[in-house]
């Protein structure tokens, strides 16, 4: 008999991300999907299963980027993390997601974009004796790393803020305040995420995913590894800056929003205590 698959449909439904990267939405789930509804009836394709997979379609690009077959190593490296989005949603469909695969999805994937720099930049170096590939390599890794943890900062930050709002008041603390007159986003803005949204495009346009594409899959495919690379870093900052920017502003609300919150939690009781007292 064979294997009961899942439609593709439902698929979407239960592993696809409400908001993700462009990249993801556009050139990655549209393949992921179709492979998910392959694998999904065999139990034994583990999320594990398939972040080992990735990591050994990660090799190859790492063997095809030191040996100079540019245009191999890309396509490989865009196929590992087709196979890496994989896992995510085969985890979400089966339930078969675990602690332990969180973290050695997250370890392997840096493994993978690590040598993958070392392979590319360090290849070109070998081959063409430009010292310069080995700074530019040097500001890639930095700058994935300063992403990184940039990324899980602000996480912090804003969950912390979040705790502290939600321990005295129910609604959404940090959800934006409506827009008054000659407030909030200019109407081609509004609408321009209103677009991205419905089509489950975050705003933030360039991420830690795009950098990774243009460096390891745009760069190599056009040959233009340096200015594609140099491009990718400072798209990477300025966005990276913007969002520093909005956890400032958030940041020095806060304040006011958490005396608000504690008002609305002493006010009742006070007002309690003024009718009692007539």
């Amino acid at each position: 008999m064979p294997p009961l698959r899942v439609s593709l449909q439902e698929i979407r439904e239960r592993t696809y991300k409400p908001i993700d990267a462009w990249w993801t939405v556009l050139l990655v789930d549209p393949l992921a999907s179709r492979l998910v509804r392959l694998v999904a009836p065999y139990r034994w394709i583990t999320p594990n299963a398939l972040t080992l997979v990735a990591t050994a379609v990660g090799a190859g690009a790492m063997v095809a980027f030191a040996r100079g077959a540019l245009v191999l190593g890309a396509v490989l490296f865009h196929l590992s993390f087709v196979v890496d989005c994989m896992d995510g949603k085969i985890a979400r469909l089966n339930g078969t997601g675990t602690v332990f695969g969180q973290w050695l999805d997250f370890v392997l994937d840096r493994v993978r974009v690590f040598f993958c720099a070392l392979t590319l930049f360090g290849g070109q170096y070998l081959r063409d004796g430009d010292v310069s590939y080995l700074w530019l390599m040097a500001v890639a890794i930095f700058l994935d790393l300063i992403r990184y943890l940039n990324g899980s900062q602000v996480s912090k930050v804003r969950r912390g803020m979040t705790d502290e709002l939600e321990s005295l008041t129910t609604p959404d603390p940090l959800a934006p305040a409506p827009a008054g007159p000659g407030r909030g986003p200019r109407p081609l803005r509004r609408r321009a995420g209103a677009w991205l949204r419905r089509n489950r495009i975050r705003t933030h346009l360039f991420s830690g995913i795009e950098y990774e594409m243009f460096v390891y899959i745009i760069g190599p495919l056009t040959g233009l590894i340096f200015p594609v690379t140099i491009f990718a870093g400072a798209a990477l900052l300025l966005f990276e800056l913007l969002v520093i920017v909005k956890l400032y502003r958030t940041t020095k609300a806060h304040p006011a929003r958490l005396a608000a919150a504690r008002r609305q939690v002493l006010l009742p009781a006070g007002g309690g205590g003024l009718r009692g007292a007539d």
